[in-house]
C-alpha cells in the first residue's frame, strides 16, 4: 500500500492520472481507479499494490496509516483533524 498527498483536488487528480498512465506505459499494468472525479481521495488498485492519493485534510481525517501501523505510531500529517469543509464521508467524498 502506498499513501500520498496532493495539495489540492486538481493535484490529487493529476497525480492519479500520471500514475495510472505510467503504470500502463512502463509496466503494461491496468489499474482500477475510484474517486478521481471528486479529487479528495483517489484509490488506484493495481491488483498487487493499492495507492491512496489524498488532499491533506482528508488524509488527516481518515488517518489510514494508523490502521496499518502494526503497533508503530503513525507519522503526523499536517492538516485539521476535522472533516474538511464540504466533505461528507457518508456520501463517499
Amino acid at each position: 500500500m502506498v499513501i500520498a498527498s496532493g495539495r489540492s483536488s486538481r493535484q490529487v487528480q493529476s497525480i492519479a492520472d500520471k500514475l495510472v498512465q505510467r503504470l500502463k506505459d512502463e509496466f503494461g499494468r491496468l489499474a482500477k481507479v475510484e474517486g478521481k472525479s471528486g479529487g479528495d481521495w483517489v484509490l488506484i488498485d493495481t491488483g498487487d499494490v493499492v495507492v491512496h492519493v489524498f488532499r491533506p485534510e482528508v488524509r488527516a481525517f481518515y488517518q489510514i496509516e494508523k490502521m496499518w501501523a502494526e503497533g508503530l505510531e503513525a507519522p503526523e500529517v499536517p492538516g485539521d483533524e476535522a472533516a474538511p469543509e464540504g466533505f461528507d464521508p457518508a456520501a463517499g467524498g
